[in-house]
C-alpha cells in the first residue's frame, strides 16, 4: 500500500482521537465525569482506533505513526480549543502549529 495512504489513515486516527478528547473535555466539566453519555462516548471513540492502529502499524514505522500522530493531534486539538472552548494561542504557539504542518508536508514526502 502507498505510504501516503497509510499516512492519511495515521491523520484519520488523530482526528478519531481528537473528538475523543473533544468529548471527554466536555465530560471534565461535569460534577461526576465518569458516569456522563460524553465520557462513554469518548471512551467508546478511543477505543474503535484500535483496530486502525493494528492495521497501520502493519504498513508504517512507529517513529513516522508517532510523528504523523502527535503533530496532527496537536494541531486538531488546538483548533478544537479555539473554537470549542473559546481559547487563544500565542504567535508561539501558532509559529507551532505552522513548523507542525510543515512537518507533516515532509513526512508525507518521506514516510515509510
Amino acid at each position: 500500500m502507498k505510504s501516503y495512504v497509510v499516512l492519511l489513515i495515521v491523520i484519520g486516527l488523530a482526528a478519531l482521537a481528537s473528538v475523543a478528547d473533544w468529548l471527554l473535555k466536555i465530560a471534565s466539566g461535569e460534577p461526576k465525569p465518569f458516569t456522563t453519555k460524553w465520557f462513554v462516548l469518548g471512551f467508546i471513540v478511543y477505543s474503535s482506533a484500535a483496530f486502525g492502529w493494528v492495521y497501520v502499524m502493519q504498513h508504517m514505522k512507529l517513529a513516522s505513526i508517532g510523528i504523523a500522530f502527535a503533530v496532527t493531534n496537536v494541531l486538531l486539538l488546538s483548533l478544537i480549543g479555539l473554537f470549542f472552548f473559546s481559547e487563544t494561542l500565542s504567535w508561539e504557539e501558532g509559529l507551532g502549529m505552522a513548523l507542525g504542518l510543515i512537518s507533516l508536508l515532509l513526512l508525507s514526502r518521506f514516510a515509510a
